[in-house]
C-alpha cells in the first residue's frame, strides 16, 4: 500500500525526454491505410502522366480560359465526382444506383427539350432556362425517389430495382426527344458546361460545391452517423430509433440531384443531349471512384473526399492514356489494371501478405543493423 502511494505522489518529471515512436515502413502494411493509399496512387498517376508528356502540369490562360492537360483532368472529373458524392451515401447504407448514367440522360434529354421550346419564341415561364435547369434537377430528385421507393418501402434488391431504371430511362430519354438529340444555343445551359469563373471551368466550382455542402450536410450533423448505422445494421439501427426508410429515400434522392445536375454539364458541354450516349456506363465509373475511395460496398463508413479522390483517379488515368501512344483498343485493359493495382493496394489482407513476402528481408536487415 505505500508503495503504491508512493508511485501515486512521485512528480512527474516534465523535463524529462519521452521516448519518441520510431516510425517503421513496415507499418505501412498492416492496419487500414485507405487514405494514404488513395492520395498515393494520385500521386503516383499524375507524375506517370507528366512523364508521359512532359507539358501535363502547364497552365495557359487562352481567351480568358486556362487550358492544359491539368485542367482538361479536373473538367473532366467534374460529372464523375458528382456522381461518386451521390453514390458515396447510396453504397453507405449497403446500396448502389446503377441509374445514374440513365438519369443524366434524362434529365439532358429534359431540359433540351424545354430550353428548345422558348428559343422557338415560347413565352411560358416554366421554359426559362433558371426554370429549365430547376425542373431538370426536380426530375433527377423524383427519379431518385423512384430507387428510393423501390429500395426502402418494397424491399427490393438495390442492384436490382436501380437496374430497372438503368435500362428504362435511357428509353424514356429517346421517348422525350422522340429519338433525337436536340441542340440549343442558350448561353446559360451552356454556361453549366462551358462556362469559366477566373479562368477555371465552371464544372469544377459546381463539383467543388457539392462536395463542400453534402460533406457539411452529413458530417456537421448527425446525420453521416445514421447513414453508417443504417449500412452497418439496419435491423439494429431500426431498434435504436432510426427510421432506415427515410434515410435511405433521403441517399437515393442526393443521388439522383447529382446526376442530374452531371446530366445539365455534360449536355452544355455540348450544346446537345444525346439520349443514347449521355452518361453512358458513367455508373461504372462512380461505383469504381467510391471504392477506390475506400467505401466498402458493404456498406459503413465512407469518405466523400476520398472519392472525390478518386474521380481524380479515373480521369487522371483517362487523361494519361488519351495522350500516350498507346494503341486505343489497349486503353481499358490498362485502366482496369491499374484500377485492379490501386484497389489492391487498398486490400488489408493483400498488404499483410506484402507483409510477410517480406518479413524474411526485414529480420536479415535487423540481423546486420
Amino acid at each position: 500500500m505505500v508503495e503504491m502511494e508512493k508511485q501515486v505522489l512521485t512528480p512527474v518529471n516534465e523535463n524529462k525526454p519521452q521516448k519518441a515512436t520510431n516510425f517503421k515502413w513496415r507499418n505501412i502494411f498492416r492496419g487500414d491505410n485507405r487514405a494514404l493509399w488513395t492520395i498515393l496512387a494520385l500521386i503516383i498517376i499524375l507524375f506517370v502522366d507528366r512523364m508521359v508528356s512532359p507539358t501535363f502540369f502547364t497552365v495557359r490562360m487562352v481567351n480568358g480560359r486556362l487550358t492544359g492537360s491539368l485542367i482538361n483532368t479536373l473538367d473532366g472529373a467534374a460529372p464523375i465526382m458528382l456522381l461518386s458524392i451521390g453514390m458515396t451515401l447510396v453504397i453507405a447504407t449497403k446500396g448502389v444506383d446503377l441509374s445514374v448514367g440513365a438519369v443524366m440522360a434524362i434529365c439532358a434529354a429534359v431540359s433540351a427539350v424545354l430550353i428548345n421550346r422558348h428559343e422557338a419564341g415560347s413565352d411560358n415561364i416554366l421554359y426559362y432556362p433558371g426554370f429549365v435547369i430547376a425542373i431538370a434537377i426536380l426530375v433527377g430528385a423524383l427519379c431518385g425517389l423512384w430507387n428510393g421507393i423501390l429500395v426502402a418501402l418494397f424491399d427490393i434488391q438495390p442492384i436490382i430495382a436501380t437496374l430497372i431504371l438503368m435500362v428504362a430511362g435511357r428509353g424514356i430519354a429517346q421517348m422525350i426527344t422522340d429519338g433525337q438529340s436536340p441542340t440549343y444555343t442558350d448561353e446559360t445551359l451552356a454556361y453549366m458546361g462551358q462556362g469559366t469563373i477566373f479562368g477555371m471551368p465552371f464544372p469544377v466550382y459546381v463539383a467543388a460545391i457539392a462536395l463542400v455542402v453534402v460533406y457539411l450536410l452529413v458530417r456537421r450533423t448527425a446525420l453521416g452517423l445514421l447513414i453508417e448505422s443504417v449500412g452497418i445494421n439496419a435491423k439494429a439501427s431500426h431498434y435504436t430509433g432510426v427510421n432506415a426508410t427515410v434515410i435511405k429515400l433521403f441517399v437515393y434522392i442526393i443521388s439522383g440531384i447529382c446526376a442530374a445536375i452531371a446530366g445539365l454539364i455534360v449536355a452544355g458541354e455540348n450544346t446537345y443531349a444525346d439520349p443514347h450516349t449521355a452518361g453512358l456506363w458513367s455508373e461504372l465509373d462512380a461505383i469504381v471512384a467510391v471504392v477506390i475511395g475506400g467505401t466498402l460496398l458493404s456498406g459503413g463508413r465512407f469518405s466523400l473526399v476520398l472519392s472525390a479522390m478518386g474521380a481524380l483517379i479515373i480521369q487522371s488515368l483517362r487523361i494519361g492514356l488519351y495522350i500516350s501512344d498507346l494503341h486505343p483498343n489497349a486503353n481499358l485493359v490498362v485502366k482496369a489494371i491499374v484500377i485492379l493495382l490501386v484497389l489492391l493496394l487498398q486490400s488489408k489482407e493483400f498488404k499483410q501478405a506484402v507483409g510477410r513476402l517480406f518479413k524474411p528481408v526485414l529480420k536479415l536487415r535487423a540481423v546486420f543493423k
